[in-house]
């Protein structure tokens, strides 16, 4: 991401449409789930919250590490934030959300680094194999989370 891009400009390239455009939404989840690769997904996926990691956790990172390193950080880093909020709602501590979204980073490492792509399958099938890695990584924190409970 370019050091001078908005946030409105970011918004309207990974979503097409700008920021608060009643569109937003549906293109946001038709260009994610309808992703070629498991890292071109989260290129798309909630373009807010993933600007201010990019422009606060990512870049800053790649300065100083590996960018595979960055991007495992950045993905570990946004499931903490989401275990903060969820450990003060439910009053106690929560590691889910980080250890889901590690795993989740490891998978685009993997597939990424094999160069699996699945942009020339129908759109219904990309959101299936999006959504199958998806689940797939919360199943397996699930079972490993109850194995250890």
């Amino acid at each position: 991401m370019s050091k001078k891009v908005s946030l409105s400009e970011y918004v309207r390239r990974r979503n097409g449409v700008g920021l608060g455009d009643s569109r937003s939404m549906k293109n946001m989840l038709t260009r994610s789930f309808g992703a070629g690769s498991f890292y071109q997904f989260w290129e798309y996926w909630n373009p807010i919250w993933g600007y201010y990691l990019s422009k606060l956790v990512m870049r800053p990172l790649t300065n100083s590490l590996p960018a595979w390193l960055a991007l495992v950080l950045t993905f570990g880093i946004s499931g903490a934030v989401h275990d903060v909020a969820i450990s003060l709602v439910k009053l106690r501590v929560s590691y889910f959300f980080t250890a889901w979204f590690l795993t989740m980073s490891l998978m685009v490492l993997f597939t990424n680094g094999l160069r699996i792509s699945y942009k020339h399958l129908p759109w219904s099938l990309r959101a299936l194999i999006n959504f199958t890695l998806i689940a797939g990584s919360f199943l397996l924190v699930t079972l490993v989370q109850v194995m250890y409970d």
